[in-house]
């Protein structure tokens, strides 16, 4: 199999593992028997992107391979260029680079992706220190489906161009790592011990610039980690009725469901106004990948405009921002030096007010260029399983389907015709200009579904996706840490595994029986889950 000359040296990546388990698991497995050959099924699920979407590549760049289907394709190159835009600081005034202004949360995607994998674990909230996935959360906790702050973006921002200043003040963000004893003493019954650390964000209210549109005593402060990215175009292909049959599966065994998502035996709520589920982040905020993960972030996240994203991403109520700064002296004192062709009233008020509220803005990233970038991002391969042969690995997947884990990290999917579509109508439902993967059996270790573990500073509303497993074993090769879960709190796969045991956690039970193997099986099951 071919693959990608690296473009730029990349500093290593790691990844999350999350571990969750539903009431009943909603499909019949059949386990590999230790010691028995089971030669084709291994082989099968060696191959956890399909024929069409594994690589084999098994080094520190492991996540950053095309798929055999893009190779196959002849769209290599523009995989080449796609990852140009992932990989290169984005600049003011360095074309095809630009972007950035007036806020931005960080210079470059791969800063929030070290290695193209998940960000990791960090004792500060610095944007530029390198590996900082983390995004803020900034939210009103008195309020049942705890809506963000409307006052900063959704992504808020810590960064800004002159003569701008951030919507909140970095250098004042502080995480406290704190230490946690769960009811058992962090000790399993044969005297092993673990640690639990989970993190507590401070931010105090002048280091806000808007006004807060709730009193400052109503807001809650989380943090969520990127994840890793590979591997997304081949989730985007499961179809959308197999997502529905699973959500209707696990209703029906008795899983708790968030009611935002599916009432009943039906959707409570879909993508916008398309008839697409809603797939992707942990908050399943996103639905089609054409307007999900990496179409979004390279506009919010880097503020780069594009054809058909001609305007700033700014605070949620965008007014709140824009009128803070057009009456701020300082920005007012030097906007004129800084653009020049903004003077079209003389009054810095207002001028400044309108260019924030444009969205008549001049395109900074071609069509073509995001073109390259979203053949990038939907044909990222996913990294061959390793050793599921091993006795102990097979030991472990086996422990794994009894314990329950299964139930919720469903180990595989068979995508659709893979007959895309984008909300945005850039890409049509015919376009060749994107890979696709029709039919094939992948192994992401996930049923796309949200649960709750009910951890202390949990996510916020508690309802978290679950997370593929998939490919999450190199972390420690890419990036040489294996820092997991959405706010990297567990800093290893078992961390991972007994974060999943709070008291009223949907995955409980699974922990408690995994409580009870001897420590050569729990080391199994933790091997097992590095290996797919």
């Amino acid at each position: 199999m071919m693959r990608h000359t690296r473009l730029f040296s990349l500093v290593a990546a790691f990844t999350l593992v999350g571990l969750v388990a539903c009431n009943k698991d909603p499909e019949e497995i059949t386990p590999i028997e230790p010691g028995s050959p089971a030669a084709e099924g291994v082989e099968e699920e060696t191959y956890a992107g399909g024929r069409l979407g594994t690589t084999f590549n098994q080094s520190a760049s492991a996540f950053e391979d095309p798929t055999p289907a893009v190779e196959q394709a002849g769209m290599v190159n523009a995989f080449k260029y796609g990852e140009f835009f992932f990989e290169h600081t984005v600049t003011q005034n360095n074309p095809p680079f630009n972007g950035l202004g007036p806020l931005y949360v960080r210079s470059s995607c791969e800063a929030c992706h070290p290695g193209y994998g998940h960000g990791r674990r960090m004792e500060r909230y610095r944007a530029d220190d390198w590996g900082n996935g983390y995004l803020l959360v900034v939210y009103n906790k008195t309020l049942p489906n705890e809506p963000y702050e409307t006052s900063v973006a959704g992504m808020p921002q810590t960064k800004a161009v002159a003569p701008f200043k951030p919507s909140i003040d970095e250098s004042k963000i502080d995480i406290a790592w704190l230490s946690y004893t769960d009811e058992w003493g962090n000790t399993f019954p044969d005297g092993e011990s673990y640690s639990l650390i989970y993190p507590e964000v401070t931010i105090p209210e002048d280091a806000f610039y808007a006004p807060l549109s709730v009193p400052y005593a109503n807001l809650g402060f989380r943090l969520e980690s990127t994840i890793g990215i590979y591997g997304t175009g081949l989730l985007d292909a499961i179809p959308d009725d197999s997502l529905k049959a699973q959500y209707l599966k696990e209703y029906e065994a008795g899983a708790d469901l968030n009611p935002a998502i599916w009432a009943g035996a039906d959707w409570a709520s879909l993508y916008g106004n398309t008839t697409h589920p809603k797939r992707f982040t942990y908050a399943l905020s996103r639905g089609p990948l054409q307007d999900a993960a990496g179409a979004n972030a390279i506009w919010n996240i880097t503020n780069v405009n594009r054809s058909d994203r001609r305007s700033h991403y700014l605070s949620l109520n965008k007014s709140i921002y824009a009128t803070r700064a057009s009456q701020d002296p300082e920005v007012q004192a030097d906007f004129y030096r800084y653009f020049p062709q903004w003077n079209k009233s003389g009054d810095p008020e207002t001028d400044i007010y309108n260019y924030l509220m444009c969205d008549t803005l001049p395109a900074e990233m071609s069509d073509q260029n995001y073109v390259d970038f979203m053949v990038w991002h939907r044909g990222l391969a996913v990294p061959a399983a390793r050793n599921l042969a091993d006795p102990t690995v097979q030991r472990g997947r086996k422990l794994f389907r009894d314990l329950g884990c299964a139930a919720c990290h469903r180990p595989s999917w068979t995508t659709g015709p893979d007959n895309f579509t984008d909300p945005n109508g850039f890409f049509s439902d015919a376009d060749a200009r994107l890979p696709r993967y029709p039919y094939q059996k992948i192994w992401p270790y996930s049923d796309m579904v949200q649960h709750r573990l009910r951890m202390p500073n949990d996510i916020r509303t508690g309802w978290c996706r679950t997370t593929p497993l998939w490919g999450r074993g190199l972390s420690p090769v890419c990036s040489g840490h294996a820092d997991r879960l959405h706010d990297c709190r567990a800093r290893n796969v078992m961390e991972a595994i007994m974060w999943h045991g709070c008291p009223g956690s949907d995955a409980r039970w699974t922990v408690e029986k995994f409580r009870q193997l001897s420590k050569e099986d729990r080391e199994a099951v933790v091997k097992f889950i590095n290996a797919i």
